[in-house]
């Protein structure tokens, strides 16, 4: 499948999305594990041109989310690292990406074909890199824009995650809203 056809795909709705399905992830680095609903997955060839694919289809899934701008950067940053640095980047590679909601959170994975038991890092700011350096931040972006993150290994593929706020769920109750949720 092509780049082009996994775009239609995930527009069209054709099989290679699920959702409404329900998963567990989590683990890793950071954190315990949440119960989020699949909202929408899409597997694209490891390509960089999967890239712009990946952020139409979130876009296209939680349009007007306060946090869009941030999940749509971070997408475009794991998906670029899935392709640049794992085996996703290879002839055949592919990439895939599933945005799931539960527990107050937006969950957005992606997965890779595997690093060869390497795991993604945050990387220390280093001089010889310079302030013009392109490349180097990916996962410090994904660390400062969301609310939590960290990966999972699936076989031999890793799966990168982070999560972002939901807007609180409101209800009517004798005439005025209230949040669904109390703090905390």
């Amino acid at each position: 499948m092509g780049v082009e056809d996994a775009l239609r795909a995930a527009v069209a709705g054709d099989p290679g999305l699920r959702a409404g399905s329900v998963r567990r992830g989590g683990g890793g680095a950071v954190g315990e594990a949440r119960e989020c609903t699949v909202i929408g997955e899409i597997t694209v060839p490891g390509e960089r041109r999967s890239v712009g694919v990946v952020r139409r289809f979130v876009r296209d899934l939680v349009p007007g989310l306060p946090a869009l701008d941030d999940m749509i950067m971070v997408v475009s940053e794991t998906v670029a690292n899935a392709v640049t640095h794992t085996a996703s980047g290879l002839d055949g590679g592919r990439v895939t990406v599933v945005l799931a909601a539960g527990d107050g959170v937006y969950r957005l994975e992606v997965a890779d074909d595997g690093a060869a038991g390497a795991r993604p890092h945050v990387r220390a700011p280093r001089a010889q890199d310079g302030a013009g350096a392109e490349t180097g931040r990916g996962m410090r972006i994904v660390e400062a824009l969301s609310a939590r993150w960290g990966f999972r290994a699936d076989g031999p593929r890793t799966v990168v995650w982070a999560e972002f706020p939901a807007p609180a769920a409101r209800r009517r109750d004798r005439g005025r809203e209230t949040p669904l949720s109390g703090p905390g």
